[in-house]
């Protein structure tokens, strides 16, 4: 007679396994609370920025309508149920054109906060690893941050002409040499360290020391510098609107709504007031996370806990 048995794989197959997909839940819940526990700034932070970028990614599934819209009939109505945030000067929707705004500020404090990093990484990097390009590259970035950045950026986009392009490179040009500076300060202090001592003393070429050995160190301070060049970004990109140099006046943008809804002040608040409390929502969560990255990248101001 045959032994019934069952193979090990089939007795498996028949427990209930658990789900890959609880223990992933599970991970990340115990992570989301440790960082609550110890940065709970930081959390909020990043929900805040995490809200209003899903709100531009999902501008037309928001109940908004044609933020260009034009309505006379409607115009300076204070916020109602069918215009949640009023209406501003024209008659436009107050609400469709700040959550449509939301998306030249982050794509113009995104663009920056990149482009700045990588210029900053290249020349940074030989600046402080090669005396040569360090007395050329430093004395260009010293040239550049002895002009005020607004002024600067608003002679860029008045020869260049304005748009998201223009003036996403403008802003770049204005806070990438601060990039540069830290970038550059970092490998100065990098470049005098043990093991890079130790890759000279075995013959490594000068590339692979820059690029593998003291390049690593340039990140994580960097990554900091970035969340700040792309906060002060945001509020740069909303001044230069404010003042007429910045995106063209028929791309929504929070700087453009203020500037439009100055005239109307004192009559209708809300028309300043709403595109403002976004800006400082965003560059406020945006800092916040800087600040905190900072404590957990930086081993000398890492909080224990």
């Amino acid at each position: 007679m045959q032994e019934n048995t069952t193979p090990t794989a089939q007795i498996e197959a028949q427990i209930p396994e658990r789900s890959v997909w609880s223990e992933r839940a599970k991970s990340s819940r115990k992570f989301v609370g440790r960082m609550w526990r110890r940065h709970p700034t930081m959390v909020i932070g990043i929900v805040i920025l995490t809200l209003i970028i899903l709100m531009a990614f999902m501008a037309p599934l928001l109940w908004t309508s044609d933020p260009e819209l034009v309505t006379p009939s409607q115009r300076l109505h204070p916020p109602d149920s069918t215009n949640w945030l009023g209406t501003d000067g024209l008659g436009r929707d107050v609400w469709s054109r700040v959550v449509y705004g939301s998306r030249i500020s982050l794509e113009v404090g995104g663009a920056v906060a990149l482009a700045s990093s990588i210029v900053a990484i290249l020349l940074g990097l030989f600046a402080g690893y090669i005396r040569l390009f360090d007395e050329i590259i430093m004395r260009i970035m010293d040239a550049l941050m002895s002009i005020p950045n607004i002024l600067l950026a608003i002679a860029l986009v008045s020869i260049s002409g304005g748009s998201v392009p223009i003036v996403i490179g403008a802003i770049t040009v204005t806070v990438a040499p601060r990039a540069v500076r830290v970038v550059r300060s970092q490998v100065l202090s990098l470049k005098e360290a043990v093991y890079v001592d130790a890759a000279r003393a075995i013959g490594a070429r000068t590339s692979r020391i820059v690029f593998v050995h003291v390049f690593p160190g340039t990140i994580a301070p960097m990554i900091v510098t970035a969340t700040i060049i792309g906060a002060g970004a945001i509020v740069t990109e909303a001044v230069l609107s404010f003042l007429g140099a910045g995106t063209p006046p028929e791309i929504p943008s929070w700087g453009t709504m203020m500037a439009d809804g100055r005239r109307t002040i004192s009559q209708a608040m809300w028309v300043v007031g709403f595109p403002g409390l976004f800006l400082t929502l965003t560059v406020l969560s945006v800092n916040i996370i800087g600040d905190n990255l900072r404590d957990i990248l930086d081993p000398k101001l890492r909080r224990s806990g």
